[in-house]
């Protein structure tokens, strides 16, 4: 039979890790792979009924190439689920049923992408798909895209039909909190690269940026709400730039 695990990578994830796990319990196993919460993530996710791994945090890539490496030779096929994501019935017999299928490597899954609790169309929102279903042993993340990861198949990838639920945002300043974080992450990474920011940058990416997410990703489709999508985007390519010229600078006078 074709063995499945569920792993969830966590941090502080206490509350949503509940309602995350009794979406999965289709699968085998399912692992936390938790970077050591300082809240009750672990003895919550005990409770329901998960195995527990820890594994110090360095980066998303390497941590769910740590997940795979701790699953090798244990399970068939990985699903990658966030804590806030959720898995439906009728995906759950979607992802057994394409298991069996000879020759992949990996599926794609959509998503219904919730944001400030509004279903999110437009502004590259959807159907975002995300590889989430790995054959083991034939899949790797990419260790040059630390952060917005990207997994590398060894063989063909299929893409799923029915969507995966992702509650991302519950408000504004959760948003802007994380995308601060990821701001800091892709400066950190542009500045390991030898990127130098110019002054253009600042004003050219934030107005490309917002004309990609609210233009040709069809932002304005979700009207006021994609509108506001689009801004704040643009004012992460902005963010993004702002860190990476504070860490030359920081370079530069030390």
């Amino acid at each position: 039979m074709t063995h499945l695990t569920a792993i969830v990578l966590t941090h502080n994830e206490a509350g949503q890790i509940a309602d995350c796990i009794k979406t999965l319990r289709f699968a085998d196993r399912i692992i936390i792979f938790d970077s050591f919460s300082s809240d009750e993530t672990v003895s919550i996710a005990q409770a329901n009924g998960a195995d527990i791994l820890q594994h110090e945090f360095e980066n998303y890539a390497a941590q769910r190439n740590a997940a795979l490496d701790a699953v090798n030779e244990m399970t068939d096929w990985v699903l990658f689920v966030d804590a806030d994501e959720r898995i439906t019935d009728v995906l759950a017999a979607e992802i057994r049923e394409k298991m069996l299928h000879p020759g992949y490597a990996g599926w794609r899954l959509p998503r219904h992408n919730y944001i400030f609790g509004i279903l999110t169309k437009g502004a590259g929102w959807y159907p975002d798909y995300q590889t989430r279903l790995l054959r083991v042993g034939q899949a790797q993340y990419d260790r040059g895209r630390p952060v917005h990861e990207v997994v590398k198949l060894y063989g063909d990838e299929g893409a799923m039909r029915n969507p995966i639920i992702h509650y991302n945002y519950a408000d504004i300043a959760q948003f802007m909190d994380k995308q601060e974080y990821y701001t800091e992450l892709d400066a950190q990474n542009l500045f390991a690269k030898g990127v130098i920011p110019r002054r253009h940058n600042f004003i050219l990416q934030p107005l490309r940026h917002f004309y990609w997410r609210f233009v040709t990703l069809g932002g304005y489709r979700d009207r006021w709400h994609g509108l506001r999508l689009s801004l704040l985007m643009a004012r992460y390519e902005y963010r993004k730039y702002q860190r990476l010229a504070a860490l030359r600078q920081r370079r530069q006078s030390s």
